[in-house]
């Protein structure tokens, strides 16, 4: 066990630090390790998986050289007991409400773990913390909780097969949107027989961001930071068209989406929406029937950045037919959950 001391001198640490750039922060990092800000300190900050390098601990096609996506950031412990075994008190990453829960690791990969959500920029995001060895026994869901508490204790509880090791010992740390409040009964209908143990919070319905990518723009920036800007100028895999007009993606994400003059007069019948490599939505532009005159019924492909599919293959998202690109499986079952 931590002490009350080393937990309050801790998030005093993340507060002293947020004040001294002179501005109020969006994120804060989860853990006292702030190497990933010194210049070279990457390999001080990230845990590979075993004998890959650190790069492997970092977000996107980063595992099984390129062909598997990692949706968050591995953060290496700074602080052991006397047997080896992590003691890094873990702190919220912005002022939130917790939402979710596991206190049974053998249900998940992610062992024991807590989401968070956070209303930044007018956007609903979800911290993920997982891999803890213990989480605040006065937090339930519901809890708010303030940005730099402390919230857990550094684990590597997990339900793999391989289990984590002492000296790998590490946060996942994750930055998500949520794709719908509807996904236990699409999970049912579209996975029958498939076990969910965690609902909604389950994380097929979690789509990441990449945290570091956050974090070093927010240092750069500063008080310009802007976490809508940041999602909206990512990288493009794709653009899909849906004829969905009403789903709750679109509420829930308002901010995403773009005016256009000609649907507010004539109506929306269908979404134009881009896609960044991880199958985030990073812009919705609402369409009219007049612009979509002649494209085919369902979900349809209307661009593809072949630079962008090339480099980050690994969600497999889009297939190519002959010389037409299409939706994968998977890119099907992303766009049917957005869009149910």
């Amino acid at each position: 066990m931590y002490s009350n001391f080393a937990r309050t001198f801790c998030a005093l640490k993340v507060w002293i630090f947020a004040c001294s750039v002179g501005y109020a922060q969006t994120f804060v990092l989860p853990t006292a390790n702030r190497a990933l800000f010194d210049r070279g300190g990457e390999d001080r900050y990230f845990v590979g998986t075993v004998g890959k390098p650190w790069t492997s601990g970092t977000f996107g096609c980063v595992r099984s050289d390129g062909r598997q996506i990692h949706e968050g950031l591995d953060i290496k412990c700074l602080q052991h007991d006397r047997s080896g075994e992590p003691q890094d008190p873990i702190f919220a990453t912005a002022h939130g409400t917790v939402v979710y829960i596991n206190a049974k690791p053998s249900l998940s990969n992610y062992g024991r773990y807590l989401i968070v959500r956070h209303q930044i920029d007018g956007l609903e995001i979800y911290s993920v913390y997982a891999h803890l060895s213990e989480i605040s026994n006065k937090l339930r869901a519901g809890s708010s909780v303030r940005q730099g508490e402390t919230i857990a204790k550094m684990g590597r509880t997990s339900n793999t097969r391989q289990k984590i090791s002492k000296d790998r010992a590490h946060l996942h740390f994750e930055l998500n949107l949520f794709v719908n409040d509807k996904f236990p009964a699409w999970y049912k209908q579209n996975l029958p027989g498939q076990r969910n143990d965690h609902g909604a919070w389950n994380g097929r319905n979690l789509i990441g961001l990449d945290p570091k990518a956050i974090l070093m723009d927010e240092q750069r920036e500063g008080s310009n930071f802007s976490l809508r800007k940041h999602i909206q100028t990512q990288p493009e895999l794709c653009r899909i068209l849906v004829r969905g007009v009403s789903f709750p993606f679109l509420k829930r994400y308002a901010g995403l989406i773009r005016r256009n003059p000609l649907s507010e007069r004539e109506g929306v019948r269908a979404y134009e929406i881009a896609l960044n490599f991880n199958g985030l939505p990073i812009e919705i532009i609402p369409r009219a029937a007049s612009e979509i005159g002649g494209l085919p019924t369902g979900n349809t492909v209307l661009k593809v950045n072949k630079v962008e599919q090339e480099k980050n293959p690994c969600r497999k998202l889009l297939i190519l037919r002959g010389n037409r690109w299409e939706l994968s499986t998977t890119g099907h079952q992303l766009i049917d959950l957005l869009t149910y």
